[in-house]
């Protein structure tokens, strides 16, 4: 049977407000009387960088025992190129081994950033603790993290890795225990054990979190492009990488030592008439409908605004999960399976969770794994949590829906009156929920990433709108700054540009705060010009959480 492909909108369609779908820059490139880009293909920057790593082994730290594979490429419009790699030594991951070459438009060598500028040699890479044993600390971390909870299905793997994040570079396990909590959901940690000593040397959650023309639970009516398949629609979006929204069907993954072995169904929603959702939670489809309508907005948000072609910038979709597990208050991304997984909530403290800044907070994980991939633990970890809160807001903003207007709090809409609070996060003052740093501190590092993510939140708040107390879309803020100073914003469209390009072109994985004030000044400079007002107001948002 054949299979016809068509981009539909149905009749019945809202579209007052909505971004267009098809982004400029490919429509210049396909009119006739364009001219060709000039900038440097991916291919030819990687060549460049291959030969700079060649020329200028010694200053990057590359010796004969390390390897190297690209992770990213980005090429300016002026032909500027920046290629970020991941390092091997003898065959090991080297965590905090990663690092970005950057290239004038001619292709010589301008100079790099380094996650670690410590020499990479170990005497020997065979660990006197085992790899069971490494294993087996990663499952009692998992353990003591679920105190007095009940762990189904509990498996632990150990993989050997170089460990350059935490000092001189040592060997170390990287063990992944993953088990299911009481309602069959997925629980995961990591660990990081000393491959001579068994000391434990850090430890994070492994699933990162924070907290679809369809009738939506949030966004109210949205335009949704389909596909056609026989005689029904499927909610299947060619447009965008044919990403699509699936019925994960209240089931949960089966993961065995660390690998998921079968997933919850993530069957492809089908519709006759191409009109989905009620608005209501009594059919399936609705939530359904959010989740693809957020994923097309983060799509095009980071197509048109940056000019990133999906999340992993290669144009491929990525697909959602909704009605995952049972009552789960939780919405996660998840890299291995390239997807996006959301639960229903409990009904009492959380809704659904698929309201448009959580599916714009979740994917921007995937867009962070794809290039700097901050680790996600310490300070580096609340920077990658506030990644996602600033972009996914960006997000939220961007969509201009009039039933989810932009705002500075996150997960407003999924939250229950039960929850006691009106959101899950505060930008303008992160503390605000009882636990986040409004400013940094020495001690910001051993927070939760939830809440030490409050430091660059603040900042970006205050960089986007400035300080003290005002209205936006009918939400009062009221800003302080920990210095005591006025800070004028330079507006969000201008932090979500200098936020981006900071991601991907100068932050690595160990970036903590006082790198990301360095990597949001080179963006500024990059972006608007050295010493511009943009770039003072940069160091001026910045001072104004403690980070100096």
């Amino acid at each position: 049977m054949s299979r016809t492909t068509r981009h539909l909108r149905a009749s019945r369609l809202a579209t007052a407000g909505i971004a267009a779908t098809t982004a400029t820059l490919l429509a210049v490139a396909l009119s006739p009387t364009a001219h060709a880009d000039p900038r440097p293909t991916r291919s030819a920057a990687v060549d460049n960088a291959a030969s700079a790593l060649k020329a200028h082994a010694a200053s990057l730290g590359l010796t004969a025992a390390q390897g190297t594979t690209v992770r990213d490429v980005v090429v300016d419009r002026d032909g500027t190129q920046h290629v970020r790699y991941d390092r091997t030594y003898r065959a090991l991951p080297v965590l905090g081994g990663d690092f970005v070459v950057h290239l004038a438009a001619d292709g010589g060598y301008r100079g790099a950033d380094r996650a670690t500028r410590a020499a990479i040699s170990l005497a020997s890479t065979t660990p006197a603790v085992s790899e069971p044993r490494a294993a087996g600390l990663a499952a009692d971390a998992l353990r003591a993290e679920h105190l007095g909870e009940r762990l189904g299905k509990l498996d632990a793997r150990a993989e050997l890795v170089v460990d350059a994040l935490h000092g001189t570079p040592r060997l170390a396990w990287r063990s992944n225990a993953v088990a299911q909590d009481s309602l069959g959901n997925p629980v995961a940690r990591t660990v990081l054990t000393d491959a001579r000593t068994g000391a434990q040397i850090d430890a994070w959650d492994s699933i990162e979190t924070a907290t679809g023309d369809g009738q939506s639970l949030y966004s109210g009516t949205v335009p949704l492009e389909t596909t056609v398949s026989g005689t029904t629609n499927q909610l299947k979006d060619p447009t965008r990488g044919n990403t699509y929204t699936g019925d994960a069907a209240n089931k949960t993954d089966l993961c065995i030592f660390g690998i998921c072995i079968s997933r919850a169904p993530s069957t492809v929603f089908t519709d006759a008439d191409n009109h989905w959702g009620t608005g209501t939670t009594a059919d399936r489809a609705t939530a359904a409908v959010d989740a693809q309508y957020g994923t097309n907005e983060t799509w095009d948000y980071y197509k048109n605004v940056h000019g990133r072609n999906g999340i992993a910038g290669d144009g491929k979709g990525s697909y959602n999960r909704v009605h995952y597990g049972n009552s789960y208050n939780n919405a996660f991304w998840d890299d291995s399976c390239f997807c996006m997984t959301y639960g229903d909530g409990d009904g009492t403290t959380f809704g659904p969770l698929v309201a448009l800044d959580v599916a714009g907070h979740e994917m921007t994980h995937g867009v962070t794994s794809k290039t700097a991939a901050l680790t996600y633990s310490g300070e580096s970890g609340g920077l990658n949590e506030a990644t996602s809160d600033i972009l996914g807001t960006m997000v939220e903003w961007y969509a201009n829906n009039a039933s989810d207007q932009g705002d500075y709090l996150i997960g407003e809409k999924i939250v229950k009156p039960g929850f006691g609070k009106a959101a899950l996060r505060f930008m303008d003052k992160p503390s605000k929920d009882g636990s986040s740093a409004d400013s940094w501190s020495s001690s910001v590092g051993n927070l939760d990433v939830h809440y030490s993510s409050g430091v660059a939140n603040h900042f970006a708040y205050l960089l986007a709108e400035g300080s003290g107390a005002k209205t936006i879309n009918g939400v009062a803020y009221d800003s302080p700054t920990s210095n005591g100073s006025t800070v004028t914003g330079i507006g969000r469209d201008k932090v979500g540009k200098i936020w981006y390009r900071a991601l991907t072109v100068y932050m690595t994985s160990s970036t903590n705060y006082a790198g990301a004030r360095t990597a949001t000044l080179n963006a500024a400079k990059d972006l608007y010009g050295n010493g511009s007002a943009e770039y003072n107001a940069v160091a001026s948002a910045w001072s104004a959480v403690n980070v100096n």
